[in-house]
């Protein structure tokens, strides 16, 4: 899934109401520190360094002084965490059930094309 972060930007550009851009801005963050606050502190760290800041496991596990192959047990544990969050525990076990995920939006959610 990816995200057209030009749409935004230009139409702050063009004049478009700055008080809507920030109340974006302000919810992105309170969603942002629901789900941390959900996943734990000793795991919200782990969630920024490896999904925020797109950090392999091997560098995490080396910035952290944890032994070989010990990130990604914690990472499951912190994106199950995460999917307990936003209702998903259910449909994420296992393939069968992760193949009906098809997006992480409400029931209604559609694209814009």
């Amino acid at each position: 899934m990816t995200a057209n972060w030009e749409a935004s930007i230009n139409a702050a550009r063009q004049g478009a109401d700055a008080g809507a851009v920030s109340e974006v801005a302000i919810d992105a963050r309170r969603r942002l520190a629901r789900a941390v606050d959900a996943t734990g502190p000793e795991l919200a760290g782990l969630l920024t360094d490896v999904c925020g800041y797109l950090k392999g496991l091997e560098i995490v596990e080396s910035e952290r002084g944890w032994p070989p192959r010990s990130a990604k047990v914690v990472l499951k544990i912190a994106l199950d965490r995460l999917a307990r969050h936003y209702g998903l525990a259910i449909e994420a076990r296992g393939r069968d059930r992760a193949e009906a995920l098809l997006h992480w939006g409400a029931e209604d959610y559609r694209p814009r094309v």
